[in-house]
């Protein structure tokens, strides 16, 4: 098949709805690039707001060094998050929506202004910042077994899944997040630890990528929205019956059952 930017668009909605995951388009379309996997998720999103979803805020992806290595991809990716994915607080891991999920933890943003690239910087990013929440995201992908080059994962709105905020928010000023810390804790276990400095050394850092890549594509970020900076840690994991707990230093815990 002669792959192109609507028919890849429509395939990768077609297997979010189904649940079914394959291979990545890059092993028979080698030219599907970032910019072109931008098209498609911006595409992709206005699909979404016509089946009518809201527009809530942005996420970002692979913004830790070991990340990037794990997925042997060297840049960060914006994406798009909207009200169906949302997960209330206390919600189990909804399995019969995703084909694999895994949950990591996140520093979380909710916008008090309008921030426009280019040329936003990590002082001016967090000026328009009005609360931080701590958060986990449950990661979902189109590909199996997560294999993917850019333009695969930015098409795919960058592994998106749901996602789920803390019980705590705090404003900006009182918190130094490059030493907020988050331990992951599955089953009872520590598994992972990390501070807000994996966040591209600090999360106002991937805010102010997120501006400036944005203002490329002719979007800002608007007051109210929600920004998830980015996996702090690699992400677990979250099969039925698992048990997911996400505890930051000062932003409170999210606890996650895996549900059925």
């Amino acid at each position: 098949m002669a792959w192109d930017v609507a028919s890849v668009g429509a395939d990768l909605l077609r297997c979010e709805d189904e649940r079914v995951d394959r291979a990545p388009f890059t092993d028979e379309w080698p030219e599907l690039d970032l910019a072109t996997g931008y098209e498609i998720q911006d595409r992709n999103l206005q699909a979404r707001l016509d089946r009518g979803e809201t527009l809530v805020g942005i996420k970002l992806g692979l913004t830790s060094k070991a990340k990037q290595q794990r997925m042997g991809i060297d840049v960060p990716f914006v994406a798009w998050l909207t009200d169906a994915m949302v997960l209330p607080a206390g919600d189990p891991v909804p399995q019969s929506r995703l084909i694999h999920p895994r949950i990591e933890p996140e520093i979380v943003f909710v916008m008090g202004r309008e921030l426009t690239g280019p040329g936003v910087s990590c002082a001016t990013a967090m000026r328009a910042v009005e609360s931080v929440w701590g958060g986990a995201e449950i990661i979902d992908s189109r590909y199996r077994d997560f294999r993917f080059k850019a333009g695969d994962v930015a098409a795919d709105n960058a592994s998106s899944g749901v996602f789920v905020t803390g019980p705590v928010g705090l404003p900006p000023s009182g918190l130094d997040l490059t030493l907020e810390a988050a331990l992951v804790e599955v089953d009872g276990q520590v598994v992972d630890s990390a501070t807000g400095a994996a966040v591209l050394g600090h999360p106002g850092e991937a805010l102010a990528l997120a501006a400036n890549e944005l203002a490329k594509r002719g979007h800002v970020i608007k007051p109210g929205w929600i920004v998830l900076t980015g996996g702090m840690t690699d992400a677990v994991p979250a099969p039925p019956n698992s048990s997911t707990a996400m505890h930051f230093t000062h932003l409170g815990s999210i606890f996650i059952n895996g549900g059925e």
